[in-house]
Parts: C-alpha cells; sequence; structure tokens
C-alpha cells in the first residue's frame, strides 16, 4: 500500500509545475482580451472559433485532481510511476508556448509575429512529443482502476492529447499560412486546409476505431494488423475524438469568407461526429459496433 510520504519529491514536483505553469502562465494567451486566445498573431483559413479554447480550463481542472489523487492509493501508480516525471516537463513546455504565442499578438511588427508563431510552434511540437508518450504509456501500461483513476488521470491526457493535435495545425496554418485578413484563399491555400480537415478527422476517428487482430484476438489501433477487422469498442478513446470533432465545429463556425473550407469543416464534423456516436453507443453497450466493408476502407493509405 502505498503511503502519502513516498515519493514525496516527484509529487512536490507535480503541485509546483502545476501552481506556477499550468495555473497561471498557461492562461495567458487564453483571456478574452488577448484577440485570438491561443489561435495565433493573425487570422488563418483554418482558425477556429473562440468557444473551443475553453478545452484548457477543464484540462486543468482535471489535472488539479491529479495532482491531488497523486497523494492517495489510487493516484499513485499511474501518476507517479506511469506519468512520472514527464508531468513537470509537459507543464513548463505548455507554459513556454503559451508565452510565446502570447509573444506573437503583441509585437507589431510582421517579422517578429511570424518569429515567434514559428518558435511557438516549434515549443508545441515538442510538447506533442511529451504528451504522446504520456498517453501511450497509460494505454498501455495502465488501465483505469476506477472512475476516479479514469476521470482525474486518463480523461485529461486524452483531451491534452487530442487538443494539441488540433493546436498544432492551427499553429502551423498562423506560423506559416497567409493572414486571412489581408489575403483571399487560393488554391493552394484550400487544398492544404482541406487536407488539414481531413487529417483532423481521420485522427478523430482513429481515436474510436479499434481493430481486432484474428491472428492474436488483440484490439489494435488502426493498420496494426493487416488481417484486422475495424469495429467502435468500448475501449476506444472517446475524449480525443470529441475534442477533434468539436474543433471540426469551431473551425465551420468561423471560417465564413471561403464556403469552400466552411462547407469541408461542416462534412468532416459530421463524419467525426458519427464515429463519435457509434463508439459511445458501443461504450454504453460495453461491447462493439462492426462496420461495413465501406466504411473499413481507410481515408488515407
Amino acid at each position: 500500500m502505498a503511503h502519502w510520504k513516498d515519493s514525496l519529491a516527484i509529487k512536490a514536483v507535480n503541485v509546483l509545475a502545476f501552481v506556477i505553469f499550468l495555473s497561471s502562465n498557461a492562461y495567458t494567451s487564453l483571456a478574452p482580451e488577448k484577440g485570438n486566445w491561443g489561435a495565433g498573431p493573425h487570422e488563418t483559413y483554418i482558425t477556429p472559433e473562440r468557444w473551443i479554447f475553453a478545452v484548457w480550463p477543464v484540462i486543468h481542472t482535471l489535472l488539479l485532481g491529479m495532482v491531488v489523487i497523486q497523494f492517495f492509493e489510487v493516484g499513485y501508480d499511474p501518476v507517479v510511476k506511469v506519468v512520472g516525471w514527464r508531468f513537470p516537463i509537459l507543464a513548463v513546455l505548455t507554459s513556454i508556448y503559451s508565452a510565446l504565442n502570447t509573444a506573437s499578438t503583441e509585437h507589431g511588427e510582421h517579422h517578429d509575429r511570424r518569429v515567434f508563431s514559428i518558435l511557438a510552434f516549434v515549443a508545441l511540437l515538442l510538447s506533442a512529443g511529451v504528451i504522446s508518450h504520456i498517453y501511450r504509456d497509460l494505454k498501455v501500461r495502465h488501465a483505469p482502476s476506477s472512475w476516479i483513476d479514469a476521470l482525474f488521470v486518463h480523461v485529461p491526457f486524452s483531451l491534452y492529447h487530442g487538443f494539441v493535435v488540433v493546436l498544432l495545425v492551427v499553429s502551423g496554418f498562423a506560423a506559416f499560412g497567409v493572414n486571412a485578413n489581408k489575403h483571399s484563399a487560393g488554391v493552394i491555400t484550400k487544398i492544404l486546409v482541406f487536407m488539414a480537415l481531413l487529417f483532423l478527422e481521420a485522427t478523430a476517428a482513429g481515436y474510436v476505431v479499434v481493430m481486432q487482430c484474428p491472428t492474436t484476438n488483440t484490439l489494435r489501433r488502426a493498420h496494426a494488423c493487416p488481417l484486422a477487422h475495424s469495429q467502435f469498442y468500448g475501449k476506444g478513446d472517446i475524449g480525443g475524438a470529441l475534442v477533434i470533432c468539436l474543433s471540426l465545429l469551431a473551425i465551420f463556425q468561423h471560417q465564413t469568407a471561403s464556403s469552400f473550407i466552411h462547407w469541408s469543416a461542416l462534412a468532416f464534423f459530421i463524419i467525426s461526429l458519427v464515429a463519435v456516436l457509434r463508439a459511445t453507443i458501443a461504450a454504453f453497450r460495453g461491447g462493439r459496433i462492426a462496420l461495413s466493408d465501406e466504411e473499413r476502407a481507410p481515408l488515407v493509405v
């Protein structure tokens, strides 16, 4: 039985990391008066509506619960043994991204804004690497032992992972794309945005579509087994998929200048929403929903 004094150093660092980095600096670029709420220094053709950034307070509230339960037996293994020192590293990188993103909105010179946007994108890439490692280890090494474990450990990192995928796309266009307030959407821009929307939809589906490999009779993600059969299992990651799904809705709502981008975002939102709903139904049934041959065909090879 784990005692609250066990591994006290990492527990103390987790508390400090949350208080110093996530509860203060991480919200700097998300304040209402900061314009784009973390979407970059200027409008792009994939900038979402502001309400989607309310995902951050939800994530951080759940992470506060994680910081608390690490002192109890239910949270010791997932927080201390599985997540470990990567949580404070993630908190620092998120804070750096937030600060650089804020700097990109406050500097008047176009060159300075571009430089800070690129640096923010790089910081976000590093954050994505860390959160991906945490996310994978939680999936592979630690199944939720209770609803407390699931709610305060698995869910926040699932939401975090899904939202970082969205932010990478948004930040990438902010760093390297055109200013939507100054330039109309050309053919290349529309193609790139369409590919980005397709990527987000395919990623959302990938969260909830689990493959059953007949050779090992195990559940795997897409393309993990060449003979696998795609099905919606209750074990799919609904949280991460839902974040991306809602982000597509936010992009549809905000992007009204280009009809092509506007309706493409809506189409991909509907497709991803269907996947999320089917996975949710499978979760409540405690079973699975099989896909037809047409539905099983991958969007991207």
